[in-house]
């Protein structure tokens, strides 16, 4: 509680010494009815960048006209056949009334569906660094944004993050249209809906996001879009600056914003009543809220049998404990508990840590700092090198220590035992790091006593967690709209979607069993 009081008053704080979050680049107001003058402007405002075009011609019998548009961020081949050929080679446009003009070149003259009219700077330069065309007329208060926008973008693949035997194996990108589109494609409802917005006083980063209109939560929504348009910030250049900056517990070690990279798993979870936030320039798209079961779940859990993806999953849980868990209970049971082991099992344990010159907790610090660096190491390095530096350099290490007696054999297979546990779980590394170093001080302190209250807090930093009004542990019960999360039961008989997600639209499905066609 007091933890979430102090987060309140941060909060507070930042709401009220926060300026106007909307971008301020002094370009609102109006253009000239004078061509020179707006390239002039606008030469001025984005300098002298040699990406910068601009292309000034007549058409008609007396108009003049100038397009403006970024070279690498639009399409040039639709630049010179869908805006100058058909606007040079056209001499019927009206003279006599300025409103009627543009709109004939807007609607009967330019061949692009996606153009808006404006009288004002900040649209047409904003309009222009998105990758849109400008078009100006001499004579005319109103110029046009085309968008042309075209650049280079990765194509779409398997994700390195999340691979799978059995499934879907496309993954998002750094696009965002791309990224909507692969979402779209899998949720056709016209309840699917999609909100833009511009974020950022520097980069003016696209923001989008997702749900499903009367499955999705209101107040959801309602929260989410608060957060994103209060954001007054210089810059957004991944998706994990959004989740910093709005997600309600920032300092916490558990993560209750949601991300994948791929689109089956936002779909499915949009599906929910969750609300997906897809950030230009980032393949992973965020999902809020989240809740703690999703860090032991996987996209391929729904898609192999029911059973042997319970046992899966189960099994994650295991790994969960034995990863946080194993070295700090080794320290205790060396340390405080000698009693509850078998006698024969401590004569092995102190004739292998016989001559190490380190206590057992030392030994565990050594070990387990040494495996996040071979870790840190093997993610950073080239693929090939890292590998290589992974493997033999655990190895060596491991065995070079146990043959100087630095540290014991005991203590370098539980730390392989923790480490490997831990990679069944890859959502929840961060915790499993902290936490078994936090579990390994209070076994050295207390023992057994240590891991008991260190568990017991756990617990209870857990539950009173309650990302945008949710219960962080509000899929732990087993109901009968919660029979997706200790186990995966199977699809037909997961009749309804978790209530406390879903807004109005709560059953996912009738059927359970196929229909008899026998009487047919």
């Amino acid at each position: 509680m007091l933890f979430k009081f102090i987060m309140k008053k941060i909060v507070a704080w930042q709401n009220l010494n926060s300026s106007n979050h909307k971008i301020d680049n002094g370009l609102e107001r109006q253009i000239s009815n004078k061509l020179g003058e707006n390239i002039e402007f606008i030469k001025k405002v984005l300098g002298g960048s040699n990406d910068i075009k601009i292309h000034e011609f007549i058409f008609g019998e007396e108009f003049e006209g100038a397009i403006i548009y970024i070279d690498g961020l639009v399409n040039n081949t639709e630049i010179r056949e869908s805006i100058l050929k058909p606007i040079v080679f056209n001499k019927k446009i009206n003279k006599e009334n300025e409103e009627l003009s543009i709109k004939e070149i807007q609607k009967s003259i330019i061949c692009s569906g996606d153009i808006k009219r404006s009288d004002m700077y900040s649209v047409l330069i904003d309009g222009c660094l998105a990758g849109a065309t400008i078009l100006l007329i001499n004579g005319f208060r109103k110029g046009l944004v085309i968008n042309t926008g075209s650049w280079e973008k990765r194509a779409i693949t398997e994700p390195q993050t999340e691979p799978v035997v059995r499934g879907p194996r496309e993954g998002f990108t750094e696009d965002l249209r791309t990224n909507t589109s692969l979402l779209r494609r899998r949720i056709k409802s016209p309840k699917f809906k999609m909100e833009n917005m511009i974020i950022g006083r520097k980069t003016y980063t696209n923001i989008c996001i997702a749900y499903i209109e009367g499955l999705a939560k209101p107040e959801l929504i309602k929260t989410l879009r608060y957060r994103l348009n209060n954001l007054d910030v210089d810059s957004i250049i991944d998706s994990s600056y959004i989740e910093e900056y709005i997600e309600d517990y920032p300092l916490s070690i558990f993560a209750t914003i949601g991300y994948s990279e791929k689109p089956d798993v936002v779909a499915a979870k949009i599906l929910e009543g969750r609300v997906g936030i897809i950030v230009d320039g980032s393949p992973f798209v965020l999902t809020a809220p989240m809740l703690f079961v999703e860090g032991f779940q996987s996209s391929e859990d729904y898609y192999v049998r029911a059973v042997y993806a319970s046992i899966l999953r189960i099994m994650r849980f295991f790994a969960y404990f034995v990863a946080v868990y194993a070295v700090p209970l080794f320290i205790a049971l060396t340390t405080f508990h000698q009693e509850l082991l078998p006698t024969t099992f401590l004569f092995s344990i102190a004739n292998a840590r016989e001559g190490t010159p380190f206590p057992a907790f030392i030994e565990g610090l050594i070990m387990v700092i040494s495996f996040e660096i071979l870790r840190e190491a093997g993610l950073r390095l080239p693929r090939p090198v890292g590998q290589a530096i992974s493997i033999v350099g655990a190895l060596i290490m491991g065995e070079a220590a146990v043959s100087a007696g630095i540290v014991g054999a005991p203590m370098v297979i539980t730390v392989a035992i923790a480490a490997v546990a831990g990679f069944i779980i890859p959502d929840q590394t961060d915790s499993i790091s902290i936490l078994r170093i936090i579990m390994m001080v209070l076994a050295t302190v207390l023992g057994g006593y240590g891991l008991a209250i260190g568990f017991l807090a756990v617990l209870i930093h857990l539950s009173i967690l309650e990302p945008f009004g949710i219960p962080y542990f509000a899929s732990i019960k087993f109901t009968r709209d919660k029979q997706d999360s200790f186990t995966r039961m199977p699809l037909w008989i997961m009749k309804d979607r978790p209530k406390e997600l879903s807004a109005t639209d709560v059953k996912r499905r009738d059927t359970y069993v196929p229909p008899d066609n026998k009487d047919d």
